[in-house]
């Protein structure tokens, strides 16, 4: 029996469907309905569970506080009721205070409203028939939903919760993750909601119509299972929903989060992300292997790419740029691993780095001037030290009348010039036939005119067609090498240039890379987690059989402050620039000197 339909009579009789009824002590056969009782009894109710309070707990929570106040309201309204008349008032009572919640208003805030019933019964899938069962509407769901739209055009939302709390170095008591609540209805309400909906039409909707649809269809599979949720939770369901059906699952808030520079997926149960150059383990999981195999697979899908026991080892790249790595078993014992190295959406500049202490001002000027005088340059430094980061800092004084080649494994590089053409290898197919290897791509990029050609990374034979392009014209050319310091990053383009198989003796090797190698930035990621430049050297040329170098900027250790923050000067060896000759061809010169 329904509140609306509870008349009540006086006196302690029996109501029509034979319960006992409702008596109060103002004598009389008048019969009283369950609504006036409640109505009587909720102002006292709102002063001990205000509207506000009772928002932010869950359904469960704010009926067992009802419950505690009840029996003693009704005592003094002289009202005596049996556990089913109860269990309708405390109903009552939970739906008059939860629609007494201050709700956003429509359109602020980036707030938008649940979509109209019309509009999820074109939403519904065949087997419901084409249409919501009748009786299931708007009124299952709640009146709004929360949407925020994303400030730099990534993920498209931003977290039901803070991510700062979100984080943490260890999964510790007290650490916020999705109550168990959700994650509960989750596991049983995906199921029901991808059998409901058309997943074609789903294809076709942004984020924001999507949000008013499923959650509209959550509140009625939330009423068909019986599963109980406050506002804030059904919202934080529905946008996890989208997070597996549109995005990464539980990668998504680690995206949005702008503080995460990489994010580490060790099988389904073990997320890491860096903050400010530190590992810290986050409290995000997937559910299993499966999940993490179906989010891998969305990313390579998206590039034309794919993953799967034939190809366990692949790169890609996110939309926004972010560089992809997905290794899966048998090659991964623990599971499906994934790693991405997020780009800043804010463009990190030389000037930026020097704020931010990662080079000083005149070490910057001498990089500004060596771009400027069309040096090539190659930046060393070990695995995340930031490499591609200063790459594309230098890249910003490139001419804009020039036109650059880019040449990537996976296209990350973000140049700023409006004549860039981005060339990408390609991997074997099924056959092992197709395959475009960097040194393909090197090949072909000289004959397309380019004034520069930047590799995202030299790592194999293309150092030989490479070293080839710079000797022959192409000027201000640059790229990046994994090594650990400024020798060792010639010493191992001497072992690249090897790996092509060309048939040249060591002498003439390093004679090539003497006269193509203008400059050496090497670049460390210490251990305070700060990215700092270590070396700026010069390649001067050939005596005997070894390269000559010469340092111009050295970072010198000094001791470590109380936050733990590494001291030292970024310190110049007062040595006259070797390329001063160059530099004065461009008018530099002067400014050169003055900063060395």
């Amino acid at each position: 029996m329904g509140l609306l339909g509870s008349r009540l009579s006086r006196g302690g009789g029996r109501a029509e469907d034979g319960r006992d009824s409702a008596s109060t002590t103002d004598g009389g056969n008048q019969e009283l309905d369950l609504n006036q009782i409640g109505e009587r009894v909720l102002p006292v109710m709102l002063r001990e569970l205000p509207p506000e309070k009772a928002a932010t707990m869950p359904r469960g929570d704010v009926a067992r506080a009802i419950k505690e106040q009840l029996p003693g309201l009704l005592s003094q309204n002289g009202v005596t009721l049996n556990l089913l008349e109860q269990r309708d008032l405390v109903t009552f009572l939970i739906n008059k205070i939860l629609s007494m919640a201050p709700k956003p208003p429509e359109g602020e805030d980036g707030v938008l409203p649940a979509a109209g019933g019309t509009a999820l019964q074109r939403f519904a899938q065949k087997k419901m028939g084409g249409a919501v069962p009748p009786g299931q509407g708007a009124a299952s769901a709640e009146p709004s939903v929360r949407k925020q739209a994303g400030e730099d055009g990534g993920s498209g939302h931003q977290p039901a919760r803070s991510l700062q709390d979100l984080v943490t170095s260890k999964p510790v008591a007290g650490a916020v993750e999705t109550p168990k609540s959700v994650e509960a209805a989750m596991q049983r309400i995906q199921p029901l909601l991808l059998e409901r909906i058309d997943t074609a039409a789903a294809a076709s909707m942004n984020r924001e119509e999507l949000f008013g649809q499923i959650g509209e269809l959550i509140g009625e599979l939330l009423a068909e299972a019986k599963l109980q949720l406050n506002r804030q939770e059904r919202e934080l369901l529905v946008d996890k929903l989208l997070d597996d059906m549109l995005g990464l699952g539980p990668l998504e808030p680690l995206l949005g989060d702008e503080s995460v520079t990489d994010i580490m997926v060790n099988g389904p149960k073990q997320i890491y992300v860096e903050r400010k150059g530190k590992l810290t383990l986050t409290s995000a999981k997937f559910r299993d292997d499966q999940h993490v195999m179906s989010a891998a697979t969305r990313i390579v899908s998206a590039v034309g790419r794919r993953v799967d026991e034939s190809v366990p080892l692949v790169d890609a790249r996110l939309a926004d740029g972010s560089r992809v790595n997905i290794i899966i078993p048998p090659l991964a014992i623990d599971g499906p691993t994934i790693s991405i190295r997020k780009f800043a959406k804010k463009k990190i500049t030389l000037d930026v780095m020097e704020r931010q202490n990662n080079i000083s001002p005149n070490l910057g000027k001498v990089l500004r001037i060596a771009s400027r005088s069309r040096l090539n340059i190659l930046i060393s430094g070990g695995t995340g030290s930031g490499k591609t980061t200063l790459l594309n800092a230098l890249s910003q004084m490139i001419d804009p009348g020039e036109r650059i080649v880019t040449i990537e494994d996976a296209a990350e590089l973000q140049l700023q010039q409006p004549h860039v053409v981005r060339l990408e290898t390609r991997p074997a197919n099924l056959e092992g036939k197709g395959e475009i290897t960097m040194r393909d791509l090197v090949k072909n990029a000289l004959r397309m005119r380019p004034d520069r050609i930047i590799l995202g990374e030299i790592r194999s034979s293309e150092a030989i067609d490479m070293l080839q392009a710079m000797n022959t014209g192409h000027d201000g050319s640059l790229g990046t090498i994994h090594a650990n310091r400024p020798r060792e990053a010639l010493m191992r383009l001497e072992n690249m240039v090897g790996m092509a198989g060309v048939n040249l003796s060591p002498m003439a090797v390093r004679t090539q890379i003497a006269s193509a190698v203008d400059m050496i930035v090497q670049i460390s990621r210490m251990r305070d987690g700060v990215r700092r430049v270590t070396h700026v050297s010069e390649v001067m040329g050939m005596e005997g059989d070894v390269i000559i170098m010469q340092d111009l900027f050295l970072f010198n250790f000094t001791g470590e402050g109380q936050d733990g923050e590494l001291l030292g000067e970024f310190k110049p060896s007062g040595i006259r620039p070797h390329f001063t000759q160059k530099a004065a061809y461009f008018g530099l010169d002067k400014a050169l000197l003055d900063a060395v």
